[in-house]
């Protein structure tokens, strides 16, 4: 019995080494992929303008175009892909996406617009490769959440990085990038060697999870079609909080302008990493859930208590209870909060739960593809209104209907899957 009880916790302690490895690899690696992505978004570009539309907006939205067409091309890509080429794509694509940048650098304003759009085309496709190497395990909630810290957090590192660059001198806002980029290509590298080492789920973890196997289209399309009415919900409801989430995140700058707060590049890092430790706290705790209808239809419930807390957050705002760092923290926990989830624990689950093989790969890249294209329609309709309200005003409008629509869908969503759930079951 004694010996029985030593195997066990020799066991249990080799599985929280495996499962820190694990998050190092996948946060590490996607850690660095931001510092290709998000940096030049800690500039303003505030004397360029292209036909009366500020160049920053005109460069995000080519970018999230560029991201978003990735994000179709990753439905099947990212759900085809065997494990032994993930590695060596994720590497090709963010080598690209640094190439890109420097023709950026080196391409006079409005036409380097252009090069962010190629900067986005690969780097869309880089969450999915470093997804699959954590999916359908017992504890993929766990890994999942220590993946999603890296996406909150590193957006406000890099962009303090970015800051500190300009501030400092050392480049100029067309080079910032580039520069960004170049510092982080080594640790890239360690950490996709190290993701490329993880083995695959074993048997309890397949037990548990069902398997993950690559799909083709007929897969992709039944399975789509026998969960049409829920899954096409949960993405219109991912779409809404990927707009405003991105608002909050692309336009921090100017957001931050207007709460009355200029010229502090901790501020990005700071606010972030309060959001991520709430929010992969909470979303990390699914993987003590073992039921997985349980933890499918807790984690639809994010959606509400998400909304509950971009409302208090507004309201607190308004009312003057909130100072500046307060509001963007808790407005940023109400948003991740949710779509955090939507990455660790509803998708992972609604695959365990429906039995059915697959992928998480092939739901994330729906969505996102979704979610970004509604995205790039914010940001054109936003250019073609003449009223041209500023960002906080465009973010405290778009996320009050947002959190009170998504909060009103969640309930019948509850209902919904709750059915769907206990009729499998039966």
């Amino acid at each position: 019995m004694n010996q029985y009880n030593y195997s066990g916790k020799i066991s249990q302690i080799k599985g929280y080494f495996f499962s820190l490895y694990c998050i190092i690899a996948a946060f590490g690696t996607y850690f660095c992929m931001y510092a290709f992505r998000k940096p030049f978004t800690a500039a303003t570009y505030e004397d360029s303008e292209w036909f009366g539309i500020g160049l920053k907006t005109l460069l995000i939205a080519s970018q999230v175009a560029g991201y978003t067409l990735s994000k179709f091309f990753g439905i099947k890509f990212v759900s085809e892909i065997k494990k032994r080429q993930r590695g060596l794509a994720i590497v090709f694509l963010v080598l690209f996406a640094e190439l890109a940048l420097l023709l950026f650098a080196v391409t006079p304003a409005p036409w380097n617009c252009i090069w962010l759009f190629f900067n986005g085309l690969p780097l869309g496709m880089v969450f999915g490769l470093v997804l699959g190497f954590l999916e359908g395990r017992r504890v993929s909630e766990v890994l999942a959440a220590g993946l999603c810290a890296s996406f909150i957090v590193s957006s406000g590192v890099v962009k303090t990085v970015g800051r500190a660059l300009l501030q400092n001198e050392y480049v100029t806002e067309p080079w910032m990038p580039f520069f960004t980029g170049l510092l982080f290509i080594l640790p890239l590298l360690l950490f996709v060697g190290m993701l490329s080492r993880i083995p695959e789920p074993n048997e309890r973890d397949v037990f548990s999870r069902s398997a993950r196997d690559p799909m083709n289209k007929a897969e992709r399309s039944n399975f789509f079609r026998g969960n049409a009415v829920g899954l096409s919900s949960l993405i219109l409801i991912y779409m809404l909080i990927t707009v405003v989430r991105s608002l909050r995140d692309d336009f921090a700058v100017e957001i931050w302008y207007d709460l009355g707060v200029q010229d502090k590049p901790t501020l990005f890092a700071t606010s972030e990493f309060w959001v991520m430790l709430g929010v992969i706290i909470v979303n990390g705790c699914f993987s003590l859930i073992r039921s997985n209808e349980a933890a499918f239809l807790g984690s639809i419930s994010t959606i509400l208590i998400g909304g509950l807390i971009v409302l208090t957050a507004i309201f607190g705002h308004y009312a003057e209870l909130f100072a500046p760092m307060t509001f963007i923290v808790l407005l940023g926990v109400g948003m991740y909060l949710p779509y955090v989830a939507f990455h660790t624990t509803m998708f992972e689950r609604m695959i365990a739960v429906c039995k059915e093989s697959g992928n998480v790969g092939y739901l994330m890249y729906l969505a996102d593809a979704v979610g970004y294209l509604g995205y790039v329609a914010v940001l054109i309709f936003r250019n073609l209104d003449t009223g041209q309200a500023g960002y906080l005003s465009l973010l405290l409008t778009s996320s009050t209907l947002v959190a009170i629509f998504t909060s009103g869908m969640t309930v019948w969503l509850l209902f919904h899957f709750h059915a769907r759930t206990k009729k499998s079951l039966e």
